[in-house]
């Protein structure tokens, strides 16, 4: 695995996370995403503090950056209220596999809803700017495709998703309440998607078991026929949407979707996934999920033009990227058995 280099800039991107250094807190640092975008800002020359109370989040995602004198972490629940001096605040802080916000629905509501307002009183006393991280989840099991932000979904909203998606529905309600009410400086955008190094392997995204199980030679699962679409966008692209959207100014509020609008059905991804793992595996089908979507495709035309910002990361490429680091995680684990 190639180690960080604070100076480096990841896949080419220009540095855009702003001109002069500032005070950050990535709320849900350690977790797949955070962790990513913590590393990000660190080679931007910033402050980073990552708050985590490690229900999902992993402190192995973040070891690497704990030399650094620039980077704290603070170990904490953000469904109590936090007190920590920043001038921009990522709340990236919640469950976001099913398996895990449907093994505690009430505490992934709550981690949404409070943690959404801890943060933004934390944004208005500080006079800081807050990004949220919502999601495409938002829109449901979509009528419509391409999803564009001026499309409110078809949801359910007591169904075994519903904790999630509707905490993150609320989320956004609260952040554009206290931007009309109180003034405070808000980004909200929808991640589709994501996937890439460090995500769990027991995390139960369609990515993650599929590559686990064709590097085992393990049965692939697919939960219905196959024929549902996704879109998927490598954590590299993502995070570089994010901190664009951080430096766009007051007046770009969003929602804004960033994701990848390169749509593939769950079957070919498996069929692609075992190709490029040799996988010996077999492609079984189990019962559709209740509220699982039949497409997820997003319209980014509105990042393209506010933010200059579209993946540049092939899917073939990330997915090679991403086996490498499963490949390696795996080996490991086998290592640490034999001792």
């Amino acid at each position: 695995m190639r180690s960080f280099v604070p100076n480096e800039i990841c896949s080419g991107y220009d540095n855009l996370s702003g001109r002069t250094p500032k005070k950050v807190l990535v709320n849900g640092g350690a977790g797949f995403l955070g962790s990513h975008l913590c590393e990000r800002l660190l080679k931007g020359g910033h402050e980073v503090i990552c708050l985590d109370n490690f229900s999902t989040g992993r402190r192995s995602n973040v070891h690497h950056l704990r030399p650094f004198s620039r980077f704290r972490i603070i170990e904490h629940d953000v469904r109590s209220p936090f007190d920590v001096d920043a001038a921009l605040i990522f709340n990236f802080a919640s469950p976001a596999s099913p398996p895990d916000y449907q093994r505690d629905p009430v505490g992934t509501l709550l981690t949404n809803v409070l943690g959404a307002v801890n943060a933004l009183d934390l944004a208005r006393r500080n006079g800081a700017t807050i990004v949220q991280s919502s999601t495409s989840e938002v829109y449901g099991d979509p009528e419509h495709s391409p999803q564009r932000e001026s499309y409110c979904g078809n949801v359910n909203p007591v169904g075994p998703r519903a904790c999630y998606d509707e905490g993150k529905r609320s989320a956004e309600t609260l952040f554009f309440d206290y931007h009309r009410t109180y003034g405070v400086d808000i980004r909200v955008g929808r991640i589709f998607n994501t996937y890439g190094p460090r995500m769990r392997p027991d995390d139960g995204r369609v990515v993650s078991n599929f590559i686990v199980q064709a590097l085992q030679n393990k049965n692939i699962t697919i939960y219905g026929d196959g024929s549902q679409t996704r879109s998927f966008c490598y954590v590299d692209d993502l995070i570089e949407g994010f901190l664009r959207f951080s430096n766009a100014g007051k007046k770009c509020t969003g929602p804004i979707n960033l994701g990848n609008p390169a749509e593939i059905p769950v079957r070919q991804l498996a069929e692609v996934i075992r190709e490029m793992t040799n996988s010996r595996s077999r492609i079984v089908h189990l019962p559709r999920v209740t509220d699982d979507p039949k497409q997820r495709r997003p319209d980014i035309s509105r990042a393209q033009a506010k933010l200059g910002w579209q993946p540049r990361v092939a899917l073939e490429v990330g997915l090679g990227r991403t086996i490498e680091y499963f490949e390696a995680r795996l080996s490991a684990a086998k290592v640490a058995e034999a001792v």
